[in-house]
């Protein structure tokens, strides 16, 4: 009798986990303009709605049932959201306003293959240089310690667009040059890291 109820409740957490997770990949998706990857989702996840409220409906005296469906949507909602943090789906625009307008801002972004639209701006304190940069969600993280390492003072914001046609940024997509970007400042960092513990040894071995 436990041991069944115990199948039941984890049977009705598992299923719930997954439904939410679905439906949470499913509206991101739809907000992005996937319909189709997002209905062929929302199939998947009505059944599984379906067995999963079934299940509950069908044991209402049993508050366990109650208590693992309402656990089991919660933790959909954060596991679905870790997977499409995962995925990093779309595109980020990058608003930036650098405290200097001499710095070499937008060469230095182009070079390692963003898209930048940059223009003179005037602030409280000054001239100032204001930036329009897009990147694909996955090298956001990327994009912010690159504008860091350039300008620590520079403002930040970011939101996603909905829509994007033509222009330089697509072009450099397509022929990878952020990817191979990354990956040389990826190599960069180790060979430093590499170089650095070399040395550490040698001075440890000289003492």
């Amino acid at each position: 009798m436990l041991e069944n109820a115990v199948t039941m409740v984890l049977i009705i957490l598992a299923i719930n986990i997954i439904y939410v997770s679905f439906a949470t990949i499913r509206v991101i998706l739809t907000l992005k303009g996937q319909k189709y990857i997002a209905a062929s989702i929302g199939m998947v996840e009505i059944v599984l709605y379906t067995l999963g409220l079934g299940l509950v409906l069908d044991n209402l005296d049993r508050i366990e049932n109650l208590i693992a469906y309402g656990v089991g949507y919660g933790l959909g909602v954060i596991v679905g959201s870790k997977i499409e943090e995962r995925l990093a789906l779309g595109y980020i625009t990058v608003n930036v306003i650098s405290s200097s307008p001499e710095l070499k801002f937008t060469k230095q972004l182009r070079e390692k293959g963003y898209g930048v639209t940059s223009w003179s701006a005037y602030g409280m304190d000054g001239d100032r240089l204001s930036m329009q940069i897009l990147t694909p969600r996955k090298y956001e993280l990327n994009l912010y310690e690159t504008i860091k390492n350039i300008d620590p003072k520079a403002f930040i914001i970011s939101y996603e667009p909905k829509h994007i046609n033509g222009g330089f940024w697509v072009k450099q997509v397509k022929k990878g040059k952020i990817q191979k970007s990354v990956e040389a400042e990826e190599r960069k960092a180790q060979q430093e890291a590499e170089q650095i513990a070399t040395e550490e040894d040698g001075r440890i071995n000289a003492e």
